[in-house]
């Protein structure tokens, strides 16, 4: 069965590796969007033994996957930069 679910895509999604700038955590989150990959990110932070998350959609849209990933880091460590803790 194991071999059934690799040749047929059943395989199991890798988390996505976060990139770390100034202590926070981003994680690229791009979903598919129609013919087109929309911008996402995550980012993460433990401020005071709490774990804060902030949800970053743009309206942004990009040809492949790996465009809109890279796009949503840069966006996220401008925010990041921008807003620090107050993001949260």
């Amino acid at each position: 069965m194991s071999f059934l679910k690799k040749l047929f895509g059943g395989a199991e999604a890798k988390a996505p590796e976060p990139e770390t700038h100034e202590g926070f955590l981003i994680f690229s989150t791009s979903q598919k969007d129609g013919g087109t990959f929309r911008l996402g990110a995550r980012i993460e932070k433990e401020i005071g033994g709490d774990l804060k998350v902030h949800q970053m959609i743009r309206a942004d849209t990009f040809q492949s996957e790996e465009a809109a990933n890279e796009a949503a880091i840069r966006k996220a460590k401008m925010l990041i930069d921008q807003m620090g803790e107050r993001l949260f």
